[in-house]
């Protein structure tokens, strides 16, 4: 006895589709049309309407979450800025002057000024200074840490400094370059004889303190900013060079320092906007002031505001450290982006 063979599948469609496909497609093409014949009745104009109106709604309701923290910048950022330029061609000086229009006569002023020379020279050194030295140090020890023993609590030691005040560090480091302080005490321990150099009272030694105590509370921040930015490199193009036969000097040279400039570049501005800032390590540990080396466009600039009251004319050094500072930083972030584009 022969039995049936009994086919479970429906039959076969058109274009090789079973009717449960058919079905489907039946429903997709139905739904197009009522789709298209639905647009056809609205119209294409009023649904870009719509689309627009949602957008405004959109825009206005972030904007009014937003509009408190507006305010605020606007009022504790903006408004002394407009108010300080403002200030800059005024004559105002101890409460006298604030309403007399000066034009451009503390700019006048600032070109001829014999200290502002000297000024803009220690900002530039400082502005280098602040840039290589953090640079390279910090960049030494995020290679150097990776990988050791104790490695988080020789980042944890080097970053701690950068979470003192400058005005401490400054108080702290003045002690150290005392005369009778720390250092000379391990000098004249080494030497065998008393050493009472006055690093911060001679004119050879009072910048490359500073520095060095600038460098030494900054460089754990840009240690850590390094070490991020060779987390976030991939391990695939580092492997596929290692299984090539890359040296670690071609690995580091071809690929962890090009995908690494932006990190670089974003440390550099920090250190550029913080070399032309500086103040508070310059005044308290620099007032003895030796032959003017540490007086920098801030000191200059507060000096004249506060310790002479020329109100005005401190204006004035105010809106061209700024004008300075953001030209500088508006250069930096054109390259950044430059390299963001060629990493890519």
């Amino acid at each position: 006895m022969t039995r049936k063979r009994v086919r479970t599948g429906g039959a076969a469609g058109p274009a090789g589709r079973t009717p449960g496909a058919l079905d489907a497609f039946a429903v997709e093409e139905s739904q197009r049309e009522r789709d298209a014949e639905l647009l056809e009745r609205i119209g294409w104009e009023s649904i870009e309407a719509n689309e627009k109106r949602r957008q405004r709604r959109n825009f206005w309701v972030a904007f009014g979450f937003m509009a408190p923290a507006v305010a605020l910048v606007s009022g504790l950022l903006l408004a002394p800025v407009v108010y300080n330029i403002y200030l800059s061609f005024t004559k105002w000086k101890r409460f006298k002057g604030l309403d007399q229009f000066a034009g451009a006569a503390n700019y006048e002023k600032l070109a001829t000024h014999r200290l502002f020379g000297d000024a803009l020279y220690n900002t530039s050194l400082w502005v280098v200074a602040s840039i290589i030295f953090p640079l390279v140090i910090g960049f030494g020890l995020a290679i150097f840490l990776r990988g050791v023993v104790l490695e988080n609590t020789f980042k944890s030691v080097i970053f701690l400094p950068r979470i003192l005040a400058p005005t401490a560090v400054g108080v702290i480091w003045f002690y150290v370059y005392a005369p009778d302080g720390v250092i000379n005490r391990l000098l004249s321990f080494v030497a065998g004889d008393t050493v009472d150099i006055g690093f911060l009272y001679e004119e050879n030694t009072v910048t490359p303190a500073i520095i060095a105590t600038f460098v030494w509370q900054t460089v754990g921040l840009v240690m850590v900013l390094i070490l991020l930015g060779l987390a976030a490199i991939p391990k695939d193009p580092l492997e596929a060079a290692r299984i090539d036969g890359a040296t670690r000097w071609q690995v580091f040279r071809s690929i962890i320092m090009p995908l690494l400039l932006p990190t670089i570049l974003v440390v550099t501005i920090l250190s550029v906007l913080a070399g032309f800032t500086v103040f508070d390590l310059l005044w308290i540990m620099g007032a003895a002031n030796p032959e003017l080396r540490t007086l920098s466009l801030a000191v200059f600039m507060y000096f004249e505001a506060f310790q002479k009251g020329s109100w005005a004319y401190g204006s004035a050094i105010a809106v061209v450290i700024g004008v300075v500072v953001l030209s500088v930083t508006w250069i930096q972030a054109l390259l950044q982006h430059r390299v963001e584009k060629m990493t890519k």
